[in-house]
């Protein structure tokens, strides 16, 4: 048994679980269901990312505590999630004591190492607020192209990267005030101490493009890490110095080590057993836009603290929404929730996981695609095959499978989809879903044209016994099908268990048959898409939009 622990990137306490979670979400949850059908023990772990600037602006505005508006949002995200069967073994939250102590332990080791050490730098102040400003809570003018109203860490006009304090014009994104420039000791990690390892480390455990995509940086000295803000600031502060705090990006990567060790803590576990062990896999599932602090600070975060690091980081790109980035006015910036008021979501689930692949290219969603992929492979060949049979089966033929045929076209069919398990199992363990998913739809396109060739629904009139073996192959042919997609479409799956009155998928029961018993009778699976719910959910998200500008 191969001992696996997979996590997702953290959430952010600031907002709601949008679409784009959904896609790196979903897919950490398709792997590990996988893995766990197969009879690895695969242990899933996230938690809410909640420190930082934006949560105590956030908080403030609302009149409300950090602390409470974390809670609120801890609740609404695991929801959201639990509505959209991905599971998490254990789903925390960073401003936990056990985060605290871990962010210590990490802080003691840098430190022990000599990896730390501290200088002035100019930072933005703004004088209304009393709060120093991060980059994103500054805008103003880009000092390379021009462009007015770009953030003060990059230009999205011309992709320039600069620090806040070169931009011209500059303002306070929450008053609108002219910040000033104040200097402010801050702490670093340099990392450059940590380059010959990663140099040696990253091209082992990222993909070539990505690797490609760090020897840019890894060519050349790496610059130091501003690892601290200063108060106020939501989150912990260090141990040994009044009034700078972790920065978020310090301690939420910590996040996935302290909900692991909550976890093992609730069962009598050592969490080392996970992050000290070389025998157990460590995947982290993340965007594209987070590339550079899970594969250069993080692991020397975990080299310096004696912790195991990675075993690989999955990268995939970012979702669009008909072609372009996601969108609050044209209400394609869709909430999990928005979405989940109007549609089911194995649609989804089924729609995405034919988008997924290992590559790191942008993902998107097409409106009309959506509804046509929907209704025409998982409604009309796969749904459909088990629609048809079942009915019929309970219609005319007392519910009552057949024993199924020992040779022929029907034995040559099932034998042909049991074949087709470990190469099928082999595009899970890739995560590349969509050919997976080709491969499965292949079998329901066999299933479907056997069922349609022998005509059932006239052959019932003239041979019943023949009609039984016909609907028996063509159920058996379904079955295997809904076990591979058991992954992606986890009630689903469930339900066709029910249907055959069986106990829950592994992998392993792929191999096995169906015949010479009573079927349940068949219960409703799976309606056609409407397209007027995705216009419903395109509304609603712009109704949102305009009650929150």
């Amino acid at each position: 048994m191969t001992r696996r622990l997979v996590t997702s990137a953290l959430p952010y306490a600031n907002g709601d679980i949008h679409l784009g979670h959904l896609v790196e979400h979903l897919a950490t949850d398709f792997w590990a269901r996988f893995q766990k059908m197969r009879g690895h023990q695969c242990l899933t772990i996230c938690a809410d990312d909640t420190h930082g600037a934006p949560i105590m602006v956030a908080a403030r505005k609302k009149g409300i505590a950090p602390e409470e508006l974390i809670a609120r949002t801890l609740q609404q995200h695991t929801k959201d999630f639990v509505d959209f069967q991905i599971h998490y073994d254990h789903y925390s939250t960073t401003h936990s004591e056990t985060n605290r102590a871990l962010c210590s332990h990490f802080y003691k080791k840098l430190k022990e190492g000599g990896h730390i050490f501290k200088r002035a730098v100019d930072q933005h102040y703004c004088e209304t607020d009393k709060i120093f400003l991060p980059d994103r809570f500054v805008k103003g003018t880009c000092p390379r192209c021009g462009v007015e109203n770009q953030y003060g860490d990059s230009c999205e006009a011309c992709s320039a990267v600069y620090h806040s304090t070169e931009l011209r014009e500059p303002r306070c994104s929450i008053c609108d005030s002219t910040p000033v420039v104040r200097a402010s000791e801050q702490f670093f990690v340099k990392l450059e101490d940590f380059r010959p390892f990663l140099s040696e480390w990253v091209p082992q455990h990222t993909s070539a493009a990505v690797a490609n995509k760090l020897q840019e940086w890894l060519s050349e000295e790496l610059k130091d890490w501003c690892f601290t803000r200063d108060a106020p600031y939501f989150g912990f502060e260090l141990p040994d110095a009044k009034g700078k705090y972790y920065y978020v990006w310090f301690d939420a990567p910590i996040g996935y080590v302290s909900s692991t060790k909550e976890w093992c803590e609730q069962r009598g576990l050592n969490f080392k057993d996970f992050w000290q062990n070389p025998e157990i896999e460590i995947h982290h599932n993340i965007g594209k836009d987070i590339v550079y602090f899970h594969t250069l600070f993080w692991p020397a975060m975990l080299k310096s603290a004696g912790f195991s690091t990675p075993t690989s980081i999955w990268v995939h790109g970012m979702l669009t929404v008909n072609g372009e980035k996601l969108s609050k006015s044209k209400g394609t910036f869709i909430n999990a929730r928005t979405y989940l008021n109007h549609l089911a979501p194995e649609y989804l689930r089924y729609y995405l996981a034919c988008k997924l692949n290992q590559g790191v290219g942008d993902i998107d969603f097409n409106f009309e695609d959506f509804v046509g992929r929907v209704n025409s492979d998982l409604i009309g060949k796969i749904t459909n095959i088990a629609s048809r049979s079942a009915q019929m089966l309970h219609k005319q033929l007392e519910g009552r499978l057949a024993h199924l045929p020992a040779r022929g076209e029907g034995a040559e069919l099932i034998k042909k989809a049991h074949h087709e398990s470990e190469g099928i199992a082999q595009l899970y363990e890739e995560r590349n879903f969509a050919k997976a998913l080709l491969s499965i739809r292949s079998l329901a396109d066999l299933a479907n044209k056997y069922f349609d060739d022998h005509k059932p629904w006239i052959l019932v009139k003239e041979d019943k016994e023949k009609t039984r073996e016909i609907l028996t192959v063509a159920l058996n042919l379904f079955r295997i099908v809904a076990v591979y997609l058991a992954p992606i479409l986890p009630r689903y799956a469930e339900k066709v268990a029910q249907l055959f009155k069986e106990e829950p998928y592994t992998w392993e029961s792929s191999q096995h048959a169906v015949e010479n018993g009573e079927l349940n009778p068949f219960s409703h699976l799976l309606s056609r898409l409407d397209p007027k719910a995705v216009e419903a959910i395109v509304e609603e998200t712009k109704e949102l939009q305009q009650k929150t500008s």
